[in-house]
C-alpha cells in the first residue's frame, strides 16, 4: 500500500475537504507540494510524508468535527473509517506540536494515548515544516509569516493564540532542522569537482 498511499489519501482529502472547505483544501495541497520536495531527504518514508501532507488537516471537515480539534477527529477519521497505516494516523494526529494545543483543550491526556507521537523525528519534523511554510491558500512562505498570519486570523489571545505562542520556538527550531537537512542534500544535476 505504501506506493498507493499518496494517491488514496489525496483521494479521501480532495472528498472531505474541496467542497466544504476549499481554502484549507488549498492549504493541504499546497503542503502536500512542499512534502514533494523532501523525497532526497526522506527516501522511502517520502510517500508516508506525502500522505500526510495532503490529510493533515481532514479532521477540519464538518462531518468529522466530533471533539472540535482537528488533529484527533482526523486521526481518529482516518482509524475507525479507513483503517489507515498506523504511521499514518500516528502523524495526522500530532502534527505540528498537536500535543501543545491538546493541552490547551483539555485533551493531551486522549491524544497520547490513542495515537502516541510517532518515534521519527525525521518524519515529524518534515510535516512541520511543509505545514508550517504553507499559506491557507497553499503558496510557499516563511515560518514566521506563517505563525503571523495564524495568531492574526484567530487572534493572540485565542486557545490557538496562545497555543502558537507555546509552539513557536519549537516550529522555528524544526523548520531550521529541516532547511539544514534540505541544503546539505546534493542538488540534481550538480556534480562536485573532483
Amino acid at each position: 500500500m505504501e506506493e498507493e498511499m499518496p494517491g488514496w489519501a489525496r483521494r479521501v482529502a480532495e472528498r472531505e475537504l474541496s467542497g466544504v472547505l476549499p481554502r484549507r483544501w488549498a492549504h493541504s495541497q499546497g503542503v502536500a507540494a512542499r512534502a514533494a520536495g523532501l523525497g532526497p531527504v526522506l527516501g522511502g518514508d517520502a510517500g508516508l510524508l506525502a500522505a500526510a501532507a495532503v490529510l493533515h488537516d481532514v479532521g477540519y471537515a464538518p462531518r468529522l468535527a466530533g471533539t472540535g480539534f482537528h488533529p484527533l477527529d482526523g486521526a481518529r477519521f482516518l482509524r475507525d473509517e479507513h483503517g489507515a497505516d498506523e504511521r499514518l494516523v500516528r502523524l495526522v494526529a500530532n502534527h505540528s506540536f498537536a500535543l501543545l494545543e491538546a493541552e490547551e483543550r483539555g485533551l493531551r491526556g486522549v491524544l497520547e494515548r490513542e495515537f502516541p507521537l510517532l518515534d521519527q523525528p525525521l518524519l515529524v519534523d518534515a510535516l512541520v515544516y511543509c505545514d508550517m511554510t504553507t499559506t491557507p491558500d497553499g503558496q510557499e512562505t516563511t515560518a514566521r509569516e506563517r505563525l503571523a498570519e495564524v495568531v492574526r486570523r484567530y487572534g493572540a489571545d485565542s486557545l490557538v493564540g496562545r497555543f502558537i505562542r507555546r509552539a513557536s520556538p519549537e516550529i522555528f527550531a524544526t523548520v531550521a532542522r529541516v532547511e539544514t537537512r534540505l541544503a546539505a542534500q546534493p542538488r540534481w544535476g550538480y556534480a562536485p569537482e573532483r
